[in-house]
């Protein structure tokens, strides 16, 4: 593995490149095979996305969330608390009746790139499929720290100021919207790591997401820069999926022969895109494994003919 420089940047853009150049030089394989396997994750989560103002179920969701922030003390009348609503319960919709797919296209994907990547054999679905189970807990348990940090806030806050005051209320909500976002940004993140490290080093569970926490110390800025070109394209992906798609077939202007054909096209490119995600993680696993390694010295010691040589620098601070 090649040396990255310490600027968070650099080391992004080198981790990018050499994740073009992986994707191109075996591109019939990640192009066909990959995402032919990602393909039904990506077409779920972007028809179920079409079909949340539809959906008898998103509404409970909604309502549900509503009554337990009235109940929290949060003001309902804030906007924050209201898109906030609204996002939360868009994800509970999507990832619950998407989860089938998750567990099977989503995570087979994402198996065949990491085993492709790293020459290994078929044993390490049932690690991934554990890790992403325990990846679910772990997210549901941020976004319960997230509520919690929130609800303490607001509540000692209207106990010792009152929150009559528009201005407190915006202070607040935006200080607990950016707390929240990172905490749910770097537990992506980790929950992302933890698949690649449970596929490549064959552990599973809560091991996993352990060793991604240790790995992910101290690059934080340059995981987050990898993920935002990533997701913009996502984002873009779902965008276009819904200008193009769902727009096209509520004015009923276009054939639903053509509107099935170009949206089976957006959902691969979405898939695609996925597949990317991967390869860009592997090689940020492979950058971050490549930096905790050993450093070995050339050094020898020679005591009664015995020589010891290439004694590990750690081993020798830890007698220091």
């Amino acid at each position: 593995m090649e040396e990255y420089s310490s600027v968070p940047m650099q080391r992004t853009t080198k981790i990018i490149r050499k994740s073009i150049f992986i994707f191109l030089q075996k591109y019939q394989f990640f192009t066909t095979t990959a995402a032919f396997f990602a393909f039904p994750f990506a077409a779920s989560v972007l028809l179920l996305q079409s079909f949340i103002p539809s959906s008898s179920f998103y509404p409970v969701i909604y309502e549900r969330l509503h009554l337990l922030f009235d109940a929290s003390g949060f003001p309902s009348s804030s906007e924050f608390f209201t898109l906030l609503n609204s996002k939360i319960s868009q994800t509970i919709y999507i990832s619950f009746l998407a989860f089938p797919f998750t567990i099977s296209s989503f995570l087979f994907s994402k198996f065949l790139v990491i085993e492709y990547l790293n020459k290994t054999t078929f044993s390490s679905y049932f690690h991934l499929l554990v890790t992403q189970l325990c990846n679910s807990l772990f997210i549901i348990s941020a976004n319960a720290t997230c509520f919690t940090l929130l609800f303490f806030s607001f509540n000692l806050v209207d106990c010792f100021f009152g929150l009559s005051n528009p201005r407190l209320i915006l202070l607040l909500s935006a200080t607990g919207a950016v707390i929240c976002s990172i905490i749910l940004t770097n537990t992506l993140i980790i929950c992302n790591l933890a698949l690649i490290t449970s596929g490549s080093e064959k552990i599973g569970g809560y091991m996993a997401i352990l060793k991604s926490c240790i790995l992910i110390r101290g690059r934080t800025a340059t995981a987050l820069s990898l993920a935002v070109p990533l997701n913009l394209g996502l984002a873009a992906v779902e965008a276009l999926f819904q200008y193009r798609i769902v727009t096209a077939y509520y004015e009923g202007k276009t054939e639903l022969f053509w509107l099935a054909l170009e949206g089976m096209f957006i959902a691969y490119m979405y898939s695609v895109l996925l597949v990317l995600d991967t390869i860009s993680s592997c090689v940020f696993y492979s950058s971050c494994k490549a930096d905790d390694d050993v450093v070995i010295l050339p050094i020898t010691y020679n005591s009664e003919d015995k020589d010891i040589r290439g004694v590990s620098l750690r081993f020798l601070n830890f007698f220091q």
